[in-house]
């Protein structure tokens, strides 16, 4: 009985052994079902070597196994032999997820796509995964909205779509039909829908109910709208990222309260408000972005609450108060930047000393005291920047000892007494700025010593003595800027070693001597300007060696003779060399050098002169005795009118003559345009009339913009003199899509401004005329929508202080021989006097101004975004969009019928990218014709979303 026994439970083991032999070998019908999957998933992409591992085995005979994806490439399999992660990251997969069968993995856990270039939406049916506790689709070109059913992912504690262009634009789940555009255009687009649908959405409150987030990193998107209040439930979240979007309104309170929040970045959104007083009591925040956003009121007291702040941003906001109590004796700050705010406080009161703190930006605030030696203990600073404050008292030597330090800017504060002797241990100094401010003595020798300096800038000082010969030891230096102090002596030729130099300026100083000839070794220098000092001698012919020479000014000087016959000086303008003792030559605008020339038999012309001079005396002679008694008669009878209209002159004559650094004569002008004769008239403007102006004995032409404004006492003169202040500065804005301003004037009864002169002139007078509209066709309006969004974007964002153009219109944008877009009259309007009868504090164009202009006076960037909105409408229109404004703003039209926003006189677009790129520009116009002003997103985001291109591949899925 017991062999019988044992023989059977032989049997059984080994039919056990067989049976688990063959559960091992052949995959599950799960498995079956995934491999299917991702064959078709792979079968929609485009072939791509990373997914050659993804095959069916060839069947050699009828025992071959069914296929198995758990050794795919990418391919991690469980212990049941189900997929359990698909990790793709960083191999530069292409396509789309619209094929991917999401419900074919019930056992996935983590799904990684990062770092790829992924095109579409994220499919609907992502949600079905329940078991899915790490999803990563970040740094692709997604786009769409997020999917609702994303809420259903219950388990999942990672959830990363950051770095896509997550929009909605051009869902075609949106259109009524179900029909892709891609076929005929947008014949088949029966509405353009707006706002919540199309231009990005808002995130899903749903996702607060994530109850097990850790990371939830929604940056670099297009999402607008608040931040779901939901996300203070959010109990476990450790880092919350939703940077980079367009999302508005209050920082919910309730974040603030998380206890594991160690990682909050909001930074470059629209979120206004007050940022809640709690934050950082009740976690230690480890990193805590606030940047670029309308914050108000005072940052959070116990920001570094815990200790642990590596990390703090908060600039580009409007926060006022003192620096947070709890950052001064916070020890593990690594990087700080809270420039463009409004703090106030005591510099040398409000920080301590930080023995990791690399990088530091307090520029642009109202920060008083002085710099405390404390600076000096911080031995890791990289960058250490506090320009435009009110910081007084000396430079603390106790900061020469910074031997990390790259980068040192103390410029436009009240600093005084001399630069350090011991600047030169700033051993790795590449950028020194201490640029407006009182500082004195002279430029210390030991300054030669920053070997890897690159720019250096002490302009604006009362800086004296002579430039030292030190100074040729910058061997990488790129930008020298010394004007505007009292240096005298000579140019030292040391200067000629600088080879890597491409901008000298050394203007209004008081520098005499020669011209160092050794100057034509700086090749590489771009932009000359020795103006306004005491230069003697004459104008060296090595220059023509300095072959990447683009700009030079050589006015007010004492030079004389022949200028050499050189490129620069053939395409520089005249008023370069204006003002010197006696130059002469070749180049326009110069007189002839008088050289005494002979005769061919070897004859002097002297006899002839003897003959000659006598009469021209008597002549002269008489000339002067009719000046005399016409000069008598006139003085008699002067006018009251001519004596007030000289009394400006009289008074000080600093605007005799145009401010354009010397260039264009005030009579050149009157000459080009007879006097300001209508004949030479191309346009009327709200504050005068603009004028062609041809100059004499030259190709150049002007437009002239003649203000309806003129000094007639000293309230008015003090004006015009702050604004031709106001003006100089904006000559050096240089920028494609902005009209060059090159300067302003006044003289007498004469106020006007120089402008760059655009050959097709104002987009208005283009779209207003049938021909001209239909040569703009639809690839060029959009070029000009994007033309104008750079520009703005570069007036608020990238110019210091920010410019507000404040009168953007149809009017105010011109076009160039290839129907280019160029931005006119910026920052005419931000200087006008609100106390003259011809000048309005309400600057614009009716129309075009936003609605907050009603009610407040104070204008932001936000009024030139409403502006841009209703240009980008009317370019797309053909028209002004003022009736479809009122209506989008009452709520009394949720969609836009296509033919209400196409110009009839264009045909349809064939073109699916062009399709694509009108949509996009009418959607992001919508919420910038917002009358909420904290709804419009900034020129910065719109420049960018105007900059996402479509994939034909993705609309053809």
């Amino acid at each position: 009985m017991a062999n019988i026994v044992s023989f059977f439970l032989a049997i059984l083991v080994n039919l056990v052994l067989v049976l688990a032999f063959f559960a091992e070998a052949s995959p599950s019908p799960t498995s079956n079902r995934e491999a299917e999957a991702l064959l078709k998933w792979k079968a929609s992409l485009p072939k791509q070597s990373l997914l050659e591992s993804w095959v069916v085995p060839a069947a050699n005979n009828a025992s071959s196994a069914p296929p198995s994806p758990c050794k795919w490439f990418g391919i991690t399999c469980n212990e049941a032999g189900s997929v359990s992660i698909i990790n793709l990251a960083y191999t530069g997969l292409r396509g789309t997820l619209q094929n991917l069968d999401f419900s074919s993995f019930p056992s996935l856990v983590r799904l990684d796509l990062k770092v790829n270039r992924l095109t579409g939406t994220i499919p609907s049916n992502i949600g079905v995964v329940s078991n899915l506790v790490s999803l990563d689709l970040s740094t692709n070109s997604l786009n769409g909205s997020l999917p609702l059913s994303l809420a259903n992912l219950t388990n999942v504690y990672e959830l990363d779509i950051s770095r896509n262009n997550i929009t909605g634009v051009l869902d075609r789940s949106l259109f009524p039909d179900g029909t892709s555009s891609s076929k005929t255009g947008l014949k088949n687009l029966k509405y353009l829908l707006f706002q919540d649908t199309l231009l990005g959405g808002k995130i899903p409150q749903e996702i607060g109910n994530l109850q097990f987030l850790v990371l939830l990193a929604l940056d670099d998107n297009f999402f607008h709208g608040p931040i779901p209040p939901s996300f203070g439930n959010l109990s476990e979240l450790a880092v919350l990222r939703l940077s980079n979007n367009q999302l508005s309104g209050p920082f919910p309170e309730k974040i603030a309260t998380l206890s594991k929040l160690s990682d909050l970045r909001v930074f470059t959104n629209q979120l206004s408000g007050v940022v809640p007083v709690g934050l950082g009591n009740y976690s230690s925040l480890v990193v805590l972005h606030l940047a670029e956003n309308n914050f108000t009121g005072h940052l959070p007291p116990q920001v570094c609450g815990g200790g642990n702040l590596v990390n703090f941003t908060a600039d580009s906001n409007n926060f006022t108060g003192p620096i947070p109590i709890s950052l001064k004796n916070c020890k593990s700050l690594y990087r700080v930047r809270l420039e463009y705010n409004q703090l106030t406080g005591y510099l040398d009161q409000c920080f301590g000393v930080y023995p990791n703190l690399t990088f530091i930006n307090l520029s642009f605030n109202r920060l008083g005291g002085q710099l405390s030696p404390n600076w000096g203990e911080c031995r890791r600073l990289t960058l250490l920047k506090i320009t435009g404050n009110m910081v007084h008292g000396k430079i603390p030597d106790e900061i020469m000892g910074l031997n990390q330090l790259v980068g040192f800017d103390l410029s436009s504060n009240q600093l005084s007494g001399e630069i350090p002797t011991t600047i030169g241990n700033l051993s790795k100094l590449s950028f020194l700025s201490l640029k407006d401010n009182k500082l004195s003595g002279g430029v210390p020798a030991s300054i030669g010593e920053l070997s890897d300096l690159e720019f250096l800038d002490l302009s604006m000082n009362i800086i004296s003595g002579p430039i030292p010969e030190q100074i040729g030891d910058f061997t990488r230096l790129q930008d020298l800027y010394l004007s505007r102090n009292h240096l005298n002596g000579t140019i030292p030729y040391q200067i000629s070693n600088l080879v890597n130099l491409q901008v000298l300026d050394l203007s209004y100083n008081s520098l005499g001597g020669n011209i160092p000839p050794d100057f034509g070794k700086l090749r590489s220098l771009e932009s000359l300007n020795i103006s306004h000092n005491n230069l003697s001698g004459s104008i060296p012919f090595s220059l023509n060696s300095m072959i990447s020479l683009t700009d030079i000014d050589l006015s007010y000087n004492n030079l004389e003779g022949p200028v050499p016959d050189i490129n620069i000086f053939r395409s520089a303008k005249p008023e370069a060399l204006s003002n010197n003792k006696h130059l002469c030559g070749t180049i326009k605008g110069l007189p002839p050098c008088n050289v005494i020339k002979t005769e061919s038999g070897g004859k002097s012309k002297k006899g002839k002169l003897e003959i000659v001079l006598p009469i021209l005396l008597i002549s002269g002679l008489l000339l002067l005795l009719m000046f005399v008694w016409i000069l008598v008669l006139c003085r008699k009878k002067r006018s009251k009118k001519a004596v007030k209209e000289d009394g400006a002159q009289n008074e000080e004559n600093l605007f005799s003559a145009c401010y354009f650094q010397g260039k264009i004569l005030y009579k050149d002008i009157l000459e080009a345009t007879n006097n300001f004769d209508d004949k030479y008239c191309i346009g009327v403007g709200g504050f005068g009339k603009v004028y062609k102006a041809k100059m004499p004995d030259s190709d150049q032409v002007f437009a002239v913009k003649k203000l309806n404004f003129q000094a007639t006492d000293d309230s008015q003169l003090e004006s015009i003199k702050s604004f031709g202040n106001e003006v100089a500065a904006l000559t050096e804005i240089k920028h494609r899509n902005i009209v060059k301003l090159f300067g302003f004037c006044s003289r007498g009864i004469h106020t006007f401004l120089v402008y760059e002169f655009m050959e097709r002139g104002s987009l208005a007078d283009i779209l207003t005329s049938d021909e001209e509209a239909e040569k703009l066709d639809w690839e060029k309006r959009i070029r000009v929508v994007k033309g104008v969004a750079h520009a703005l974007s570069y007036m608020h964002h990238d110019c210091v202080p920010p410019i507000i153009h404040r009168d953007i219109s149809s009017k105010n944008v011109l076009l160039d021989t290839e129907l280019e877009a160029h931005v006119s009259d910026f920052g005419t309007a931000k200087f006008l006097n609100p106390e003259s009868s011809n000048w309005t504090a309400v600057a614009g164009t009716f129309g075009y101004l936003a609605p907050e202009l009603a009610y407040n006076m104070a204008v932001t960037e936000k009024c030139d975004v409403y502006s841009f909105g209703v240009l980008t409408l009317e370019i797309v229109m053909g028209k002004h969009p003022g009736e479809l404004i009122s209506a989008l703003n009452s709520g009394s039209i949720q969609s836009i019928r296509y033919e209400d926003v196409l110009d009839p006189r264009l045909s349809i677009p064939t073109s699916q990218e062009i399709a694509d790129k009108l949509a996009l520009a009418v959607n992001l116009a919508i919420p910038c014709v917002a009358s909420n002003p904290e709804s419009r997103p900034t020129m910065r985001k719109a420049a960018k979303l105007l900059e996402i291109q479509p994939h034909a591949e993705e609309l053809k899925a």
